[in-house]
């Protein structure tokens, strides 16, 4: 079985199925940490904290790391606050959010650009599996939806360029320029109240620390996807870490094994081994 099981669960009859976007359908900004964690210590080094790089990096990457699943902004946000506590002056969030992203659309401009003229297949760019995988969802009846921490305009285009676009019944949410709260909390929050959904009716699937937390919480069945995003194939060890501290049922690498990965969350009863 490809599925690790993390924690045993039972009772769940799963109607409603919730994606994240960047690591566990998309992998067109694969990579984004390699633009935002030098970049952001870059920021903090002009404090002249009297801290080494190194030291400045760790503080970085974990608050990078931890935030990750929320929006950019988050990210931003808590740069700013490290760069006020270090005698450095205060910028707008949003200002560090808009050089981060131009930078990384130099880093994936001809990735889109190839899957745009269709240089590139949809597939190149597409987590192992995720299409087939959840299209046999929507044959047994169960409703997709996906919700991301990046801007929804990009999230929107992207799912366009890798012919998911009119994938998920449920809708594409992303984040929006004016909004601080975490748009993965009011779209599942948003799901339980409209709908009338009952938290062991849902299953999410995310590589992301938050959404896997709040899932977990809100008492939900959450499959951490620890896809390698380099090499397409196999468990990434650190996200997989990160997603049983988050409270993972189970840990997948991608959807390649999607009946398996079907016939898990639809069993009435599955036991940790």
């Amino acid at each position: 079985m490809s599925a690790e099981i993390i924690k045993a669960w039972s009772g769940f009859n799963i109607k409603y199925a919730l994606f994240d976007f960047d690591g566990t359908v998309s992998l067109i900004r694969q990579g984004w940490q390699d633009i935002m964690i030098p970049y952001f210590t870059e920021v903090l080094e002009e404090t002249n904290s009297g801290e080494t790089h190194e030291e400045l990096l760790a503080i970085v990457r974990d608050f990078v790391d931890t935030l990750t699943g929320k929006q950019t902004i988050f990210q931003c946000i808590r740069l700013d606050e490290e760069v006020v506590k270090r005698g450095g002056p205060h910028r707008e969030p949003i200002e560090y959010k808009n050089e981060y992203l131009r930078r990384l659309s130099e880093r994936i401009a001809d990735r889109k650009a190839d899957l745009a003229s269709g240089k590139l297949p949809a597939e190149a760019w597409q987590v192992p599996g995720c299409s087939e995988f959840i299209r046999k969802l929507q044959e047994k009846g169960i409703k997709c939806y996906l919700a991301s921490g990046t801007d929804e305009e990009d999230v929107l285009y992207e799912a366009k360029l890798l012919k998911l676009d009119n994938t998920f019944e449920g809708g594409i949410h992303g984040a929006h320029a004016d909004m601080t709260e975490c748009s993965k909390e009011l779209v599942i929050r948003d799901m339980l109240t409209k709908e009338k959904i009952k938290p062991n009716e849902l299953v999410s699937f995310g590589d992301g620390y938050v959404e896997v937390q709040l899932v977990a919480e809100l008492g939900g069945l959450a499959i951490g996807a620890a896809t390698d995003e380099e090499k397409r194939c196999g468990i990434n060890e650190w996200k997989r870490n990160r997603l049983i501290k988050a409270g993972a049922n189970a840990i997948i690498p991608d959807f390649s094994e999607s009946d398996e990965i079907i016939d898990l969350i639809t069993r009435s009863e599955v036991n940790a081994i």
